[in-house]
């Protein structure tokens, strides 16, 4: 909700003006404070709070109606965690102010309205204003059989010939009345209808294609939780409050509380007319991405206190999707949503710290990436911990335990890149990096490349990154040397004279001398002028624009000197820019300084990756020479450690945003000439119009040149991820050849991290290779391609589909 700035009287001015617009701030602001805080912390029930704050609304209403009907639409929308106190609150009110109770249904069914119109699927809005609906039915905002006549209208959106099945699948997600099936149930006894719905939902999802969920899932095996699409958790919780007649214990339903006030009159309303979104516009809409349901814990693990519900119970969506809500509201202030979390209603009555770590991790491991920031839900979870040290630690450790037990099946991007690894060692950072380290002993007496030695591996390195080598080496059992990342020094090649047999070190040496002497990049490309070509037997034409010999002894030095921090070394690349420039004019010469700056940072790969970025940035490589440098051979052995990776996506990044720019710079371009031609067409000055002629003519060549440039990136672009996805198919054909040809099984770690780092790739930028699937799939992924591979396009189709 909004915050206003209160007036002050010291502000200058004219007091006596704003004495007169404050009170009814003040008001305003009072009001919104009001209903968004009841059912909070307080010494009176909640019951009686209600009815204190309709009383007070009451009394305002013919003064401030409208602020009241957009507060209460506004935080139906953003609080549907509390949906069942404000139906309550209407309620209350429309039982004594008849007309309230119409303003309000008929504001709420012009916001739904407007959500449908605007095809706005990817926000919570829709499902919370359907939910709202639901919600009213105890207190006879509506009727029974008007909510269920919501139901089958949307449920309507998904017939006809011309609806598609992601529109389909849209249409049927939203409708979802376990939080509020208690109250058609218990008040209107109405079960012949909700069956009828349910009837009619379940022959779509069994028809419906589930290609794309392995794509989402976290872990690749089934059992001991299946990973199920949202859509049919929630059809299989909805059937289960059937056979439950609809009693769900953790819903707190105040309305009943105030049931003879409620049905003293007929008080409901009939709903108006919905219509459904045109299929002219389907393709306009942008849906929600599918989600698969993240389960970690059931009742076994949670031995003590209250019994944790069963994974298709009503109970355990609607905690889930309550704690989401709270989590959604309140994301940007962690210490509040951490108290928000903590105090749910109807804690006692469940294992609340289990479901809270269930959901977050939940929402952290969400593919293709979780709706928040992945750091918020580290200060999220450290914050809980401050809050309840006596129970939460305890039950995060167990979760952390039972991730690593599992991380044989976990999905690596999963596991690294918004996940376990950056979660892990940030939280370790917090907390003095304690750990039982020798209740993972296990993981040293397996391969290197398998997932729980790797695991240990990264997250000792990212905590490095997060305080230093010896730090390290001293908080980890003496057994784990090996998984101990090491020493980040600068490796230079001609250190001393035992390296003076090397070709290159003479010039290692002046080149030193003349960059601590200050020279300039022309004095530095004079001096490179004379080192000798290893390549110019081999290629004459090729010798004189890529010498790596030259590369090597000036990077090296020149990393060498500026090795000292991040800043010594961007400070050295800017100087002698000029001199990489020349010395990378080929793409042989691009992928050599990709090579120096591997072998000399090797032992530091933070490093290399801001250098790389660096270096992308100031154009010394091209995205595309850092790909083929990632798939190259002489990153083999580095081929699935993660820094890699987190590499090839900034590069990607990158080169998205700077398509995004371009694109940017040239809708504006034309929007500029678009309204500089509604003024000359209003304007009858001759000056105006001669001026305008010229403004039209430069904004004409402007537009041009844009365009140019938005196909020349465009271009780019698309040969990025067909360079990319290439040397995916490469060796990932090269390794099942291999396999089949030495009779072994393909299925080795190494391939399970390649073909997800391929499910990765399609994932973090559906949206991009959307617009290159025509060509991917001529190209690329053909009949002929080996199944395995194409199984992953597929997928990634049947995701768009």
């Amino acid at each position: 909700m909004s915050r206003r700035r209160h007036s002050d009287e010291n502000d200058g001015g004219q007091p006596h003006k704003r004495r007169r617009t404050s009170e009814p701030i003040e008001i305003e602001d009072r009001l919104e404070s009001l209903i968004c805080r009841v059912g909070e912390k307080s010494t009176s029930s909640l019951e009686s709070n209600l009815e204190g704050l309709a009383g007070v609304l009451e009394a305002d209403l013919p003064n401030y109606k409208s602020k009241i009907l957009r507060i209460l639409c506004a935080v139906a929308r953003l609080l549907p965690e509390k949906l069942t106190v404000y139906t309550t609150l209407v309620g209350l009110l429309n039982a004594r102010n008849y007309n309230f109770g119409g303003e309000f249904v008929e504001a709420m069914v012009r916001q739904l309205k407007e959500t449908l119109k605007s095809n706005l699927f990817s926000e919570a809005v829709y499902l919370s204003v359907v939910a709202l609906y639901f919600s009213s039915v105890p207190c006879d905002l509506l009727g029974a059989f008007e909510s269920l006549v919501l139901l089958m209208r949307v449920l309507s959106c998904s017939k006809g010939d011309n609806c598609d099945s992601v529109h389909l699948s849209g249409s049927m997600h939203s409708p979802c009345p376990p939080t509020v099936g208690a109250s058609i149930i218990e008040v209107k006894e109405d079960i012949f209808n909700i069956r009828h719905f349910y009837f009619l939902k379940g022959p779509f999802l069994k028809r419906r294609q589930k290609t794309h969920v392995p794509m989402l899932q976290v872990w690749t095996a089934e059992k001991p939780h299946p990973q199920e699409e949202v859509r049919y958790s929630i059809y299989f919780e909805s059937v289960s409050f059937l056979k439950d007649i609809f009693r769900i214990i953790v819903i707190y339903r105040p309305g009943f509380f105030f049931i003879s006030a409620f049905c003293s009159e007929n008080l409901s309303f009939i709903l108006p007319n919905l219509v459904c979104t045109s299929s002219s516009k389907i393709d306009k809409a942008h849906y929600p991405m599918p989600r698969v349901i993240f389960r970690m814990f059931d009742y076994t693990d949670a031995p003590e206190g209250p019994v944790m519900p069963g994974s298709h119970s009503a109970e355990r969506f609607v905690i889930e999707e309550n704690l989401h809500c709270i989590i959604k509201s309140h994301w940007r202030e962690r210490k509040t949503c951490a108290a928000q979390l903590l105090s749910y209603p109807g804690k006692n009555k469940i294992p609340l710290n289990y479901h809270i770590v269930e959901v977050i991790f939940g929402e952290l491991f969400q593919l293709p990436s979780p709706p928040q920031i992945d750091v918020m839900y580290t200060t999220l979870l450290i914050e809980l911990c401050k809050l309840q040290p006596g129970s939460l630690p305890q039950v995060l450790a167990q979760a952390t335990e039972m991730m690593y037990m599992r991380l044989d099946t976990m999905n690596t991007t999963c596991i690294d890149r918004y996940g376990l690894i950056n979660w892990f060692s940030h939280h370790l950072s917090n907390f003095q990096f304690r750990w039982s380290w020798d209740d993972w002993s296990d993981c040293l007496t397996q391969d290197l490349e398998k997932p729980k030695p790797k695991f240990v591996k990264e997250v000792l390195e990212k905590c490095m990154r997060l305080s230093y080598h010896q730090r390290i080496v001293d908080i980890v059992p003496p057994t784990f040397s090996p998984l101990i990342p090491a020493n980040p020094i600068f490796i230079y090649k001609y250190m001393d004279e035992s390296s003076s047999s090397l070709p290159g070190y003479p010039m290692a040496m002046i080149i030193s001398n003349a960059i601590k002497n200050h020279s300039t990049n022309d004095e530095i490309l004079a001096l490179l002028k004379d080192v000798p070509n290893p390549n110019q037997e081999e290629d004459d034409d090729e010798g004189d624009s890529f010498n790596p010999l030259k590369i090597d002894a000036f990077l090296q030095t020149l990393l060498h000197l500026a090795a000292k921090s991040f800043s010594h070394s961007f400070s050295a690349l800017a100087k002698f820019h000029e001199v990489l420039k020349n010395l990378t004019d080929s793409d042989e010469g691009k992928l050599h300084i990709l090579r120096v700056v591997y072998d000399a940072w090797k032992n530091h790969p933070q490093m290399i990756a801001v250098l790389v970025d660096k270096m992308i940035r100031t154009q010394i490589v091209d995205c595309a020479a850092v790909a083929n440098w990632i798939f190259s051979p002489d990153m083999a052995h580095d081929f699935t450690r993660f820094y890699v990776w987190e590499i090839l996506h900034s590069t990607i990044r990158k080169m998205n945003k700077h398509v995004q720019k371009i694109q940017k710079e040239l809708e504006e371009a034309k929007e500029k000439l678009e309204k500089q031609h509604r003024r000359k067409d209003s304007g009858d000055e001759d000056e105006f119009e001669k001026n305008s002629d010229e403004e039209d003519g430069q904004l004409e060549e402007q537009i041009e040149r844009l365009q140019e440039k938005v196909e020349s990136a465009q271009s780019e672009q698309k040969n990025l991820f067909l360079v990319i996805f290439q040397r995916f198919i490469m060796i990932l054909t090269e390794h099942l050849v291999r396999c089949e040809t030495g009779g072994v099984d393909f299925n080795t770690p190494w391939y399970k991290n390649c073909i997800e780092r391929l499910q990765q790739i399609f994932l973090m930028h559906h949206v991009t290779i959307q617009q290159y699937m025509g060509t991917l799939e001529n190209l690329l992924f053909t009949a002929e391609l080996d199944h395995h591979i194409l199984a992953v396009y597929q997928q990634f189709c049947a995701l768009q589909q």
